[in-house]
């Protein structure tokens, strides 16, 4: 050990180095003008989210939303989004003596944000709730939750989705769907069935097909032990490698099949679950997206040989489900920010939040929020009974969640965009966090399928099953009559529906969503909310950009019903 002397030759006398400077009036500035930190704040602090809570049928799970959204808001949990997603999880492809681990490594941030998730419900929790409503409640938690940070969603939303394509394997479903939906969270990597909880991944796109997964190459072979077959293959992406079990598409003798592979086996060994990379991603930085590759890897098929698509379909449903939810966060946490920001700044003479036309950019921001926002507990709601057993929302589930996926995710990008610009340059460094909601906001519309692929799915969705189309529309006739706009917008898009193509099908779409926003809005919120929703968006009385809500628009109310205080 060196040892330093107390005086160094290389140092001045103490008396001859310069003094730091204590006196105010010697500092070269004062701080001032610029917002205080948000945190602590109630997540769940949000008319819309909460009247939507009681309208779905989960009423009972308010006082846990508002306890979950303080905690969200608070020092500590936003501390948590901001450090998982600095020090991002790293991958670890051998240990020390040269043994294949494929492991990944994450900051604790990550963990504590994952254990809260799975202990409220957040993962496959609902599944295993017979209350009403319990798929709602869900929802509003990931609503309130998600501002802590994005990419952790990932995990819980695979989990939650992945339990009811299981249940196409009842031998499966009984040893693990009581692990998918527990609410405990136990990150090592260990056998299965001596777990406490279970989180699923999966693995279905492949590089030459993406969304296209009938192309995929991934062979599976039959052991000649029923239902065990062993995977060769390398799958494209595979978010959350260090789930416990993944879903997997792969190609059977009898075709396209869904099977279930662990990454520990019954006997304690690693199953083959090569990583091959981590994906360097524009966001979602937290959560770790892989290529694994598959050699002789155990797998047990999940339904029918060549039914995989059809197995896969109500996972499907669930996680368009979450991409709505996911942007619908995005927004309202955006716009929390930049309401804070303008309560607090001033320039030219007055607060932001006291400028007409920030006034108009807040207030239309603040309608897509609310939009987004009742839409997803609508889809919640829908699911909640459809999986009871109502078929009328079952096949408006079928259609409303594809339409709700494709436009609600396309919202949120530029939703972001304006609401970091509210901040000035002050939005634009990354530690005010709105970088971050802005690189993960495209994410919602690519997974699951990206825009061309809802909008089609929705033109199927028309042309194979029109009971979806009835129930769409039997839903828009609620509220017949309430407004002139919204009235004729339903008609023509009445008439539009016979007339659309592929190459119309983004127009149609889009026309439907906003169609079943306006009537959700027009049912539920007050009327400065829906009379300016349906002038700007139904009526045409808007701009091309947010802030350009016509004069007359009833910005004093809609900001009081979105933020508080803010007037």
């Amino acid at each position: 050990m060196v040892s330093i002397p107390a005086q160094s030759p290389a140092q001045p006398p103490a008396q001859s180095r310069p003094q730091p400077q204590h006196a105010a009036s010697d500092a070269t500035h004062d701080v001032t003008n610029q917002a205080p930190p948000l945190a602590p704040y109630d997540a769940s602090d949000d008319a819309a989210l909460l009247e939507g809570l009681r309208r779905e049928g989960a009423g009972w799970a308010e006082d846990g939303i508002r306890r979950l959204g303080a905690r969200a808001g608070s020092v500590e949990a936003q501390e948590w989004g901001e450090l998982a997603n600095r020090y991002e999880p790293v991958l670890r492809t051998h240990d020390r003596y040269g043994h294949r681990v494929d492991e990944v490594d994450f900051h604790p941030s990550w963990h504590h944000l994952m254990r809260t998730a799975v202990a409220e419900g957040l993962a496959g929790a609902p599944w295993a709730d017979q209350r009403p409503g319990a798929h709602v409640a869900r929802t509003a938690g990931g609503l309130v939750w998600g501002h802590t940070e994005a990419g952790h969603g990932c995990p819980t939303s695979m989990t939650y989705a992945a339990v009811p394509a299981l249940r196409a394997q009842p031998d499966l479903t009984k040893v693990y769907e009581p692990l998918l939906t527990s609410r405990e969270y136990d990150p090592e990597l260990r056998v299965p069935t001596e777990k406490p909880g279970l989180l699923a991944g999966m693995g279905m796109t492949e590089k030459q097909g993406g969304s296209d997964v009938r192309t995929n190459t991934t062979a599976a072979t039959p052991t000649g032990e029923p239902g065990v077959y062993t995977l060769r293959g390398h799958k494209w992406f595979t978010s959350a490698p260090m789930c416990d079990v993944f879903l997997v598409l792969a190609q059977a003798p009898g075709g396209l099949s869904c099977f279930l592979v662990p990454r520990v086996l019954p006997d304690g060994t690693r199953n083959t679950f090569r990583v091959q990379r981590l994906k360097d991603k524009l966001g979602n930085r937290s959560n770790a997206s892989s290529e694994p590759e598959f050699d002789r890897t155990v797998a047990w098929l999940v339904g029918p040989e060549g039914r995989g698509v059809k197995t896969i379909i109500e996972m499907v449903n669930c996680t368009r489900l979450d991409c709505v939810m996911a942007s619908a966060t995005l927004m309202r946490k955006s716009l929390v920010e930049a309401g804070h920001h303008a309560r607090h700044r001033s320039a030219f003479g007055a607060r932001l939040a006291e400028q007409p036309l920030m006034r108009n950019v807040l207030a239309d921001l603040a309608l897509e929020s609310e939009a987004a926002t009742t839409l997803a507990l609508r889809l919640a709601g829908a699911a909640d009974r459809a999986v009871r057993g109502d078929a009328g929302e079952r096949a408006f589930r079928r259609i409303a969640t594809a339409v709700g996926k494709y436009w609600v995710t396309k919202r949120g990008p530029a939703f972001t965009a304006e609401a970091l610009e509210c901040l000035g340059g002050n939005g634009y460094v990354e530690d005010s966090g709105m970088p971050r909601h802005y690189r993960e906001a495209p994410l919602l519309s690519i997974w699951e399928g990206s825009g061309n692929v809802n909008a089609l799915d929705v033109l199927r969705a028309l042309s194979r099953e029109p009971d979806s189309a009835e129930a769409l529309f039997t839903e828009l006739a609620l509220a017949r009559g309430a407004d002139a706009r919204l009235d004729t917008a339903v008609a023509a898009l009445k008439d539009q529906l016979a007339e659309t193509d592929q190459t119309g099908a983004r127009r149609l779409v889009e026309r439907m969503a906003l169609a079943l926003q306006g009537a959700l809005l027009v049912r539920h919120a007050p009327h400065p909310v829906a009379d300016a929703f349906c002038a700007s968006r139904l009526g045409g009385d808007w701009g091309h950009a947010f802030g350009t809500l016509p004069a007359g628009a009833g910005l004093d109310a809609i900001l009081e019903r979105a933020l508080p205080g803010l007037n």
